[in-house]
């Protein structure tokens, strides 16, 4: 399926059933099959020239688990900072359904400063999401992943993200596992890599 949304695709470290197993059950709920099917096939990279989606992998600078939880650390803390204004912080999501944002798992970075995330409530594909570096604009990035890159690839990435970017790439640039290895070795001592 992928070689069908990318135009190019050059494969990187790439998640094995056990490792999605592993981070469904750290989760506690499973991973959506077009997001199961991309780990197996595609694996970490770099997405239309411009998103960074997180992987099951034993490597913290692309793990699925190691970077939803950092994302969603930095959000909340800046978002805490912002609430310390005068002005209280306000999300503009696009359908207008807060919740969404309590059921939120973050699995991808945009090059912009964009967050991607699932609403996870109910089974199977779950809707992704995409969150403005502004920390307030949520917009519908597509019901599946494939779904998704290709609304970034055409003009309908206009309705994606925020700020007038034109159609994306239809690459997928893989990072390889000696690479992501690498970045692991490259933390100071003492601190987690």
């Amino acid at each position: 399926m992928w070689n069908t949304v990318f135009e190019r695709l050059h494969p990187g470290a790439r998640s094995s059933d056990a490792e999605i197993a592993r981070a469904e059950a750290e989760l506690g709920f499973a991973l959506p099959e077009s997001y199961r099917s991309f780990c197996r096939d595609c694996g970490a990279g770099l997405a239309n020239g411009h998103f960074r989606i997180a992987t099951p992998l034993p490597y913290p600078a692309a793990d699925l688990m190691t970077r939803a939880e950092i994302i969603a650390d930095s959000i909340n803390a800046a978002i805490a900072a912002l609430s310390a204004t005068d002005a209280p912080h306000r999300f503009a999501i696009e359908d207008g359904d807060l919740s969404r944002l309590a059921r939120a798992c973050f699995f991808g970075e945009g090059e912009d400063g964009s967050f991607l995330f699932w609403d996870v409530a109910g089974a199977g594909e779950y809707p992704i999401w995409v969150m403005a570096a502004d920390l307030e604009t949520v917009r519908f990035g597509g019901d599946s992943l494939d779904a998704f890159f290709r609304r970034t690839q055409g003009l309908t990435i206009l309705d994606v993200l925020v700020d007038g970017t034109p159609p994306l790439a239809s690459t997928f640039e893989g990072i390889e596992a000696a690479v992501l290895a690498r970045a692991g070795e490259a933390s100071p001592p003492g601190e987690p890599a």
